[in-house]
């Protein structure tokens, strides 16, 4: 017996609505102002009031990659060349060889 179109549409639509979300209550849309992060210009003469947050994460954040430089700068060298080349000189002074290899 093939099914109605009735039958069709019961079976197809609970299908449909397990892919769709809800909980966003529809779409939302900002419009644009034109202005910067949504902020007026200030009237001359007048500062901007930063907000309490700001100081820390430009603390964070700059003190952050300051500290990464840092770290990176003094890191120590652990590639395999530089293990290589140590052994290979210890070994030729151990064995009375003279060591004048220079790393290209």
């Amino acid at each position: 017996m093939p099914p109605t179109s009735l039958r069709a549409l019961r079976t197809i639509a609970p299908r449909r609505e397990l892919g769709r979300r809800h909980a966003s209550h529809g779409a939302h849309y900002n419009e644009p102002t034109g202005y910067l992060f949504g902020e007026k210009p200030l009237p001359p003469g007048q500062k901007r009031v930063k907000e309490d947050w700001e100081n820390i994460w430009y603390i964070g954040m700059f003190g952050g990659m300051g500290l990464a430089t840092v770290l990176l700068y003094y890191k120590p060298d652990t590639s395999i060349q530089t293990w290589a080349l140590q052994e290979a000189k210890q070994r030729m002074e151990a064995r009375g060889e003279k060591v004048d290899y220079k790393p290209l």
